[in-house]
């Protein structure tokens, strides 16, 4: 028998990944009536970009707010018209409500927030604010 060691996040990311497909069970026809976007948020020296995936959504029907440090995103994908002559085999694609929130850090400044759309992908940038940006401190060399 070997030991392992225990992991107590390890264990809750289990146990939530587990919930999280029972929760799926229970849609109807499989498809959730809210569903989430997939985000990737990435940090340069000067800014904070948050890129959101929803393609097929015209970006009229998204909806973006900063409030108290909290980033929301929210919208609807709709169904086009039903057609009749085929029945599904396979739907894995979303249709309905989506929102999706991240917490900003508090050295970005909301106010100047810049967003962008362009083949399915939103994109946020948020410019870091001046006294929270990465400085340089040149080193001398003291005399011996």
């Amino acid at each position: 028998m070997m030991l392992e060691r225990w992991d107590p996040i390890r264990e809750m990311r289990r146990m939530e990944d587990r919930i999280d497909r029972l929760w799926r069970g229970f849609a109807a026809e499989g498809r959730p009536e809210r569903w989430n976007i997939p985000l990737d948020v990435l940090q340069a020296d000067d800014a904070i970009t948050v890129r959101a995936s929803v393609p097929g959504v015209k970006p009229e029907d998204i909806s973006v707010a900063v409030e108290d440090g909290v980033l929301t995103i929210k919208g609807a994908a709709t169904e086009e018209t039903e057609r009749k002559e085929a029945d599904f085999l396979l739907r894995e694609r979303c249709v309905g409500a989506f929102h999706r929130a991240v917490r900003l850090p508090d050295y970005v400044d909301a106010e100047k927030a810049e967003s962008t759309y362009a083949n399915g992908v939103l994109e946020v940038a948020f410019p870091k604010a001046e006294a929270k940006r990465p400085k340089t401190i040149d080193i001398k060399v003291a005399d011996a």
